[in-house]
C-alpha cells in the first residue's frame, strides 16, 4: 500500500477533519498546513496529487500515539526514514493502546483472520527466525477494522 493510501484510510476510519491532521502532525512537532494534508489525501490520478513519504507517514503515526495515548516529557521519538507494513500496524497498536486478543478480535470482523501465533510473528524483529512480513491484505484489513469500530458516522 502506498503512504498515501494509508493516510487516507486512517483518516476515514477515525473520521478526521483536515484541521485535526494539521493538529496530529503538530503533536509530534512537525508543522504541516491544511493544503499539504489535502495533496496527500488526493488520488494518485489527480493533478494537485503529492506522495507522501515514509518519514511524514511515521511523523503522523507519532502524532497519533500522542494524540490518542497523551505525549510524553522530553524529545520526541525520532521518526523511521524507511517504513514497512509490520511498524505501521506496530504503531497503531501502540496508538490504540490494543492487546493482542483485541487485534484478533477485530480482524474477526473483517475477511481476514489470523491466529496468535501469526499475530506475535508479526510484531517481531526482522532477523527473528519467526518474524513475518506483514502483507498489504493484512494492514488493509486492520485499518478496516479499525472504521468498523471507531468510526461514528457509519
Amino acid at each position: 500500500m502506498i503512504n498515501n493510501d494509508i493516510l487516507r484510510r486512517i483518516r476515514y476510519a477515525f473520521d478526521f477533519s483536515d484541521l485535526k491532521m494539521v493538529a496530529i502532525f503538530g503533536s509530534a512537532d512537525y508543522e504541516v498546513t491544511r493544503e499539504q494534508i489535502t495533496a496527500w489525501l488526493k488520488r494518485e490520478e489527480e493533478p494537485e496529487f503529492k506522495k507522501c513519504s515514509d518519514m511524514q507517514l511515521a511523523i503522523f503515526l507519532n502524532g497519533l500515539i500522542n494524540e490518542l495515548r497523551g505525549k510524553k516529557e522530553g524529545p520526541q521519538p525520532e521518526p523511521e526514514k524507511r517504513l514497512t507494513n509490520n511498524i505501521i500496524l506496530r504503531k497503531l497498536k501502540i496508538a490504540l493502546d490494543l492487546k493482542s486478543d483485541d487485534i484478533l478480535e477485530m480482524m474477526d470482523q473483517t475477511s481476514v483472520s489470523i491466529s496468535k501465533h501469526e499475530l506475535s510473528a508479526l510484531f517481531r524483529k526482522p532477523g527473528h527466525a519467526h518474524y513475518r512480513e506483514c502483507k498489504d491484505q493484512i494492514l488493509r484489513n486492520f485499518i478496516d477494522a479499525m472504521r468498523l469500530k471507531y468510526r461514528v458516522n457509519d
